[in-house]
């Protein structure tokens, strides 16, 4: 048996396994994926048993497990509920399923030092990395269907990271750190002529929260996390399901929608010093937009609709300030590859954000036409 762990003080894997019900012996475990919050690994059993995916809950980002694999249950139960009331074949492997602990009933286990749990490994399935037109509409449609499966959900889901796409408090954050300077990085010209453009645009990026406030925006359950490679699809590259479901939670439909563009519809990476090649890529966001707004079109309200640009010019502009915040701040909670690196995040972001503003005319006949 192959076990891959390098834990300090970490109870064995295969101690940690026995603790749920599987069906069959473990024969083999074996790391799974890059992921940058989990460790993951791969359980493998007889032939005749599932295979399973082993998770260690990452709880310094996921603070109240409890409630994190509380919402992730509510999600997938109603998924599966729905997929079997609509007469669905091959049901699990069109919805993640959960293994509980012997003693208990609870879908994670704490032992002690680490939190864990485990999943069914879907067979045959695949993720892909490939930013395209093709794949940005299946992510689009795949991502609006998820969120009207659970427009009716009955459970209250909490937040499992508590603000995190909450603008005002990101635009709060950065006056702390600009007030406290604690590095004295506020010296820097370049800093200062940053700060005065973000600031430009600071009541303008609220807008989410003053429309919640009226009554004018509602919550949904968003994915939160959306890229293509939370998707797994079958070897035909039709959608299975929706995975890495940690950071479902209320939040607004802009969640779902300018993340996945802020990455996906960039000419280049957000850590790229070249700044001045960040471009808007049509091409991804009329596909995104087409198949999510045909995923999503039982539930959209036309505020909602008609503020998607809206939520496509936030992102970029709420990672500017939280990479500018944590370059103010001493670059205490990104990870840094040089001295600037926050700066260089934040030059890039404000470029892309400056070349969305510039289509938000275009992004809103998009938007129309489509609808």
């Amino acid at each position: 048996m192959f076990v891959s762990q390098n834990k300090q003080n970490m109870t064995p894997l295969t101690a940690i396994l026995d603790k749920f019900e599987l069906q069959g012996p473990v024969l083999e475990v074996r790391p799974l994926g890059n992921g940058l919050i989990n460790d993951t690994y791969k359980v493998l059993t007889p032939d005749g048993c599932p295979d399973y995916v082993l998770q260690r809950i990452n709880n310094a980002i996921f603070t109240d497990v409890d409630l994190l694999q509380s919402n992730i249950e509510a999600v997938t139960g109603h998924i599966r509920s729905k997929l079997v009331a609509a007469g669905e074949s091959d049901i699990d492997r069109k919805v993640l399923r959960f293994i509980p602990v012997k003693e208990g009933g609870k879908t994670y286990f704490f032992d002690s030092k680490c939190y864990w749990r485990v999943s069914v490994f879907i067979p045959d399935s695949y993720t892909y990395q490939t930013v395209d037109p093709h794949y940005s509409r299946f992510a689009g449609e795949a991502f609006g269907r998820f969120e009207a499966s659970l427009a009716d959900i009955p459970d209250k889901l909490g937040e499992t990271i508590p603000d995190f796409h909450n603008m005002e408090l990101r635009a709060r954050q950065l006056r702390e750190a600009v007030q406290a300077d604690p590095v004295g990085r506020m010296a820097e010209p370049e800093v200062r002529a940053i700060l005065g453009e973000i600031l430009r645009y600071e009541e303008k990026m609220c807008l989410g929260e003053r429309l919640h406030r009226e009554g004018k925006l509602p919550k949904r359950i968003c994915h939160c996390d959306t890229k293509v490679n939370n998707m797994l699809f079958d070897a035909q590259g039709n959608v299975l399901c929706v995975i890495d479901l940690d950071t479902v939670m209320p939040s607004f439909v802009f969640s779902d929608f300018g993340d996945f563009l802020r990455t996906a519809a960039n000419t280049v990476a957000e850590d790229d010093p070249e700044w001045e090649k960040v471009a808007f890529r049509h091409d991804i966001f009329e596909a995104f937009a087409e198949g999510y707004l045909q995923g999503a079109a039982s539930f959209l309200t036309p505020v909602e609709r008609e503020n998607l640009p809206y939520g496509t010019l936030l992102f970029p502009y709420m990672q500017a300030v939280r990479f500018f915040a944590d370059y103010i701040n001493g670059d205490t909670y990104y990870k840094i590859k040089y001295p600037d690196h926050n700066l260089v995040r934040t030059r890039n972001q404000m470029a892309l954000f400056r070349s969305v503003l510039a289509d938000m005319d275009y992004m809103a006949e998009v938007i129309a036409k489509l609808s």
